[in-house]
């Protein structure tokens, strides 16, 4: 049984389009920065920030009294305390009629053609048309919308040439296939029979640039809202240094006696007058998945990751069985388990290696009888041959993993060492030298493992200590008999 990289030729591979784990949250990229507070009616801002505000303004979401503004940082713009804020107290709030959701697009004039769409299909198609209405209500946010972002999903071919090798090409490359995909056929099925509601011809970059900017600002996780755009909420950035997810942000009631709600958004820490406002994206995202929605990456070893792609073939003769046990313990045909730069490896990876590669004179193992006590004898070797498989076949993926790459560790790292990187550059290189890192981490505790199979416990031989029938150091008990 062997195990290749690009194509599954035994039960393990690296995949085409990385699992991602968790729904996405805001954009930008992190810089710690302490930043001159900037009036938001300063001629300092771009005039379309500083029509943006007076439109909230207007609305009566914000006034002299706000605790926060937009101001531009080194990100590109945030928001900055414009006097002392404490943990956990409110900076800004923003009425439902200002969000835009599916339950927006539904009153909207293309609501009667959206019912089937993916809803983020569906708020996508009504950006664009909003985009190219000069008269949208939502035209001063629109214009403050960024054409692009860092995500890899906008990267040129060249940029994308520095992925090589990396699980996010592939990802991403699966991504823009997806998004294309779905664009042909709300092409077919929308937009071509319905251009009299389209002011202008919708295309794919149009497309692609709505996706972006929903993967990047969307929030999601919130009661009864999985999916939505809040404006001013989204131009708060992404801090590594803050460690906790809670109290960021919450949907909750306008008042006593009303039935509207409010995104109500909370500094996790406190900031101090003309300190920009930070939260945390996402603790749980690696950096391929933060490039990806968001178009930055962390120094955090913790953020490298490298997905192991783990089947049982159809063509097992055991398929069935494995089948029935991975289901039982709450996994299925694929198994997907992301590795951590200095992390030990995934609950359940040993096991589930160890149920695909059962088999020979292990496979009574796979019998009715174990049904409920296989899991608990997969947590420890089986037998020498199971346990050198799986070290083999995981070793050799690695091997060709790695053998995708143009460039080792230290020919990356000495590119970073240089300096004056291009921001993407910069992101492809600490994405190659973590997805290398792991991969060499995963190889070197297989390795480790095949020197150890002389002297590892096996089934049998943990079977007959508990029959009594072996002794603490492996010697055979006879009894004798009168």
């Amino acid at each position: 049984m062997t195990a290749s990289v690009a194509v599954v030729s035994g039960f393990l591979r690296v995949p085409s389009i990385q699992k991602s784990r968790n729904p996405s949250l805001l954009f930008s990229r992190p810089k710690k920065s302490l930043v001159r507070p900037i009036s938001a009616l300063s001629s300092e801002l771009p005039e379309n920030v500083r029509n943006f505000w007076k439109w909230l303004g207007d609305q009566g979401v914000v006034s002299g009294k706000s605790p926060a503004e937009p101001a531009v940082v080194p990100e590109g713009l945030g928001l900055v305390a414009r006097r002392d804020i404490g943990r956990n107290e409110v900076v800004l709030e923003i009425p439902k009629r200002l969000w835009i959701n599916p339950e927006t697009v539904t009153a909207s004039k293309i609501g009667p053609l959206c019912g089937g769409l993916k809803p983020w299909v569906s708020v996508a198609l009504f950006l664009i048309r909003e985009k190219y209405e000069e008269e949208s209500s939502w035209r001063l946010y629109l214009d403050m919308l960024p054409q692009s972002t860092d995500s890899t999903v906008f990267w040129s071919e060249e940029e994308l040439a520095e992925l090589k090798g990396t699980q996010l090409l592939s990802t991403t490359l699966g991504v823009k296939e997806y998004v294309e995909n779905e664009f042909l056929k709300l092409e077919q099925e929308i937009l071509l029979p319905n251009k009299d509601l389209f002011s202008s011809r919708i295309t794919l970059d149009d497309f692609i640039w709505a996706f972006g900017i929903l993967k990047s600002r969307a929030f999601s996780r919130l009661r009864g809202q999985n999916l939505v755009l809040i404006p001013l909420a989204d131009l708060i950035n992404h801090n590594p240094a803050i460690t906790t997810e809670d109290y960021a942000y919450e949907i909750k009631g306008a008042g006593l006696f009303s039935r509207d709600l409010l995104f109500s958004l909370k500094s996790p820490v406190y900031v101090k007058a003309g300190e920009q406002v930070y939260i945390q994206y996402d603790l749980n995202k690696s950096n391929a998945e933060l490039a990806l929605d968001y178009g930055f990456v962390e120094s955090n070893p913790n953020r490298n990751s490298y997905t192991l792609t783990i089947e049982i073939p159809e063509s097992d003769p055991f398929f069935g069985d494995k089948l029935d046990i991975a289901e039982t313990n709450k996994m299925g045909e694929t198994g997907y388990f992301d590795v951590v730069d200095g992390q030990t490896l995934p609950a359940g990876m040993l096991q589930y290696l160890r149920l695909v590669a059962l088999g020979g004179s292990d496979a009574f193992l796979l019998e009715s009888i174990f049904n409920n006590t296989i899991w608990g004898h997969l947590e420890l070797p089986v037998s020498r041959s199971n346990e050198e498989l799986i070290c083999r076949v995981v070793r050799d993926a690695c091997k060709s993993a790695l053998s995708g790459f143009s460039t080792t560790i230290e020919e990356d790292e000495k590119l970073l060492e240089e300096g004056k990187l291009d921001p993407r550059l910069e992101m492809a290189l600490k994405i190659r030298i973590g997805e290398k890192r792991v991969l060499q981490q995963i190889d070197q505790i297989f390795k480790d493992r095949e020197l150890e199979l002389d002297v590892l416990e096996y089934y049998q031989e943990r079977r007959l200590k508990d029959l009594g029938l072996v002794g603490e150091q492996g010697d055979i008990i006879f009894w004798e008999t009168k």
